[in-house]
């Protein structure tokens, strides 16, 4: 695999836990400390084969490898990529559907491509569900995807790249500064003198 030179975080979890308000207000915060930052879309929302408890071993997969695919496209355009999901939280949607078997055996391209992220933040449904048109406010649904993210990221994640937040944190007041510095350094006076960064770019949709 050949190196990328954006540095990487994504926000993780089950549904209706504030990731995607994480996502924008991070990106929004690398924005401010001078650096060019991409956004990556929830792939789920552009999925054919159908989500939520309804979903098929396959409409998972699909997920997978589409999540693969947008970060592929999109980890060279900027100096940071925000994703809102990574793979590990797509293989445990996935591993609900199979009954934790892998029959397509996702699991080794699921923890080698776990290494190419630098942070992960874990948003932690301290929330109620809503409802949102897309995805499902039933919380047994949840729950179940949360056991599985408690036995799967432990034994994928090293605890020096995981974050994790009550998603009622996830506010318009929290401070993502700490964060930025985190991931990217402290912000450069010289660049942050010359203005916004080039560009900053929203991942509007999966192309086919």
């Amino acid at each position: 695999m050949s190196a990328s030179t954006s540095a990487k975080i994504a926000f993780i979890g089950s549904h209706s836990v504030r990731k995607t308000n994480a996502v924008h207000s991070f990106a929004g915060a690398v924005g401010r400390s001078g650096r060019s930052v991409e956004v990556g879309r929830e792939v789920v929302r552009f999925n054919p084969l159908g989500l939520n408890e309804g979903a098929t071993p396959e409409a998972q997969l699909w997920v997978f490898t589409a999540q693969i695919q947008q970060e592929l496209e999109l980890r060279n355009r900027a100096e940071v990529l925000v994703t809102d999901r990574a793979v590990i939280d797509n293989f445990a949607y996935y591993l609900r559907t199979t009954g934790g078997e892998d029959p397509f055996h996702a699991e080794p391209l699921m923890r080698r491509w776990c290494e190419t992220y630098d942070l992960f933040v874990r948003l932690l449904p301290d929330v109620a569900l809503l409802a949102d048109g897309v995805r499902s406010t039933n919380d047994a649904f949840r729950d179940e995807i949360e056991a599985i993210l408690d036995d799967l990221l432990p034994k994928h994640i090293p605890p020096d790249r995981m974050i994790t937040l009550p998603a009622s944190e996830v506010t318009e007041a929290f401070d993502w500064a700490g964060l930025v510095e985190r991931l990217v350094g402290p912000p450069d006076p010289a660049r942050l003198r010359q203005g916004p960064p080039r560009f900053v770019r929203l991942r509007t949709g999966m192309s086919r």
